[in-house]
């Protein structure tokens, strides 16, 4: 589709500008509300001065909704990037002002097509940034790749975002690549091989329970061509799958009660947490004590594990990234670690996974428009995401095909994944402890697994 008339429109620009900060009414709400996180400060208080040419940074998330943990750090990162470039971007003699417009996708696909196009056409972003699962980064790249907007996205696996915005997704054979949007972010391989190498550190009679509910991340986890079945299959585990759920269902009986019958011993998917928090609930009452519970997205997250209680000691999960990942900033030189440690000390919380991936985007995003040929041009935008090779918090992101099918390599960029275990410390507090790094050794090993209970 032809980009609207003025929509790229664009003055010479050389001048030295403040950073602005522009928020839905939402975020702003939020920001306030939010403890240290500064973001509304900075949208009411940043100097605007009139001068050179906006560069314009879309960013969506689900900042409200049952997938709005992926997002909580988002005002403390957004607040940090304002301050980073709040001089403006430095690029040869000029000084270009970097204008957030955050919009919230509210957990719903729907919602996420509709703040796509809004940042498209009434704000007219030169770049948008979308983040976490595919229920918000799907229609958001997909209104992107129509509407010729350069768009970059990250924590969702590959798999879900590149095959499930397919008009066929059932037929490998008419999988195209996109055109203007890409990806940054592990796959389902990587993720089935640290599972099961967790796995392999304790006797189990491999009989494995699947929780996998009706959404993009599900029915990908378990499809029966590129999910877990196949590799569990190979690797000599037997799968107890009782089919797909609805998301914020307040009954498993149906799936405990075929794990008890199938003796499964570990349990494994990609749930929601107040989803996994009613399971997990529930498979206590019924009697039904796996020995290893390998989860996504649920266990992500501390105050998800700290919904538990005790219940939540040595539940599992994968790590994308930690406080000990040996990387570090290209916009701020923090390491990992020190970004972690802002992060405690700014909120009075602890450290979650998605700060380093959203800080990423961020970093690629610096990175693209610096090296873009015309900041304003779409297509000079796209060219300049294609060349990426940049090496940030989460690793390095290189859009290369490096450890890719042929159809994915020109739009998904692989980054580094692990495992952990959640372990109760001082009574009260959850760390999560790396216990398999067979996939990225580069991101040391802290512990070996343990049985739950």
């Amino acid at each position: 589709m032809a980009r609207r008339p003025g929509q790229h429109q664009h003055a010479r620009h050389h001048a030295h500008c403040n950073f602005r900060l522009t928020l839905s009414r939402r975020a702003l709400v939020k920001g306030a509300l939010a403890s240290g996180a500064g973001l509304a400060a900075t949208a009411v208080f940043a100097p605007a001065v009139r001068a050179a040419k906006t560069l314009k940074l879309g960013y969506v998330s689900p900042q409200t909704g049952p997938l709005a943990a992926f997002a909580e750090a988002d005002n403390f990162v957004i607040s940090n990037f304002a301050n980073t470039v709040r001089g403006g971007l430095k690029i040869g003699n000029d000084s270009y002002p970097i204008e957030v417009v955050v919009k919230d996708s509210q957990s719903n696909p729907n919602r996420a097509a509709d703040v796509a196009r809004e940042l498209i056409v009434s704000n007219k972003v030169d770049l948008m940034l979308v983040a976490s699962t595919p229920e918000t980064t799907n229609p958001v790249s997909t209104m992107c790749e129509v509407e010729e907007t350069p768009c970059i996205s990250s924590v969702a696996p590959w798999q879900p975002y590149f095959i499930g915005r397919q008009q066929n997704p059932g037929n490998p054979s008419s999988w195209k690549p996109f055109n203007s949007t890409f990806h940054f972010f592990w796959g389902l391989e990587d993720v089935i091989a640290v599972f099961t190498n967790m796995w392999g550190q304790l006797s189990t009679n491999k009989s494995v329970g699947g929780l996998f509910p009706n959404d993009g991340d599900g029915n990908a986890w378990g499809d029966k061509q590129v999910g877990f079945p196949p590799v569990l299959d190979k690797l000599g585990y037997k799968l107890s799958d009782p089919g797909r759920y609805q998301n914020l269902t307040d009954n498993f009986t149906a799936q405990i009660t075929a794990f008890k019958r199938d003796a499964c011993e570990i349990v494994t998917g990609v749930v929601l947490p107040p989803d996994f928090t009613t399971f997990w609930n529930q498979a206590s009452q019924q009697g039904f004590k796996p020995k290893i519970a390998s989860v996504g997205k649920a266990l992500l997250f501390p105050v998800a594990v700290e919904a538990l209680g005790r219940n939540g000691n040595n539940l599992s999960s994968e790590v994308w990234w930690s406080p000990s990942h040996p990387f570090k900033s290209s916009l701020t030189g923090q390491s990992a670690r020190e970004i972690a440690t802002a992060y405690e000390q700014t909120t009075r919380k602890q450290w979650t996974q998605p700060i380093g991936f959203v800080h990423a985007l961020f970093e690629v995003a610096v990175d693209v428009l610096k090296r873009s040929a015309d900041k304003n041009d779409p297509k000079a935008v796209v060219a300049a995401i294609a060349a990426t090779k940049l090496d940030t918090v989460v690793g390095h992101v290189e859009w290369n095909g490096k450890d890719l099918p042929p159809f994915a390599q020109k739009n998904i960029a692989k980054t580094p994944l692990v495992g952990g275990q959640w372990r109760l410390r001082d009574g009260a507090k959850y760390e999560i402890v790396v216990t398999d790094n067979k996939t990225a050794p580069e991101i040391p090993v802290a512990g070996k697994m343990e049985p739950i209970g």
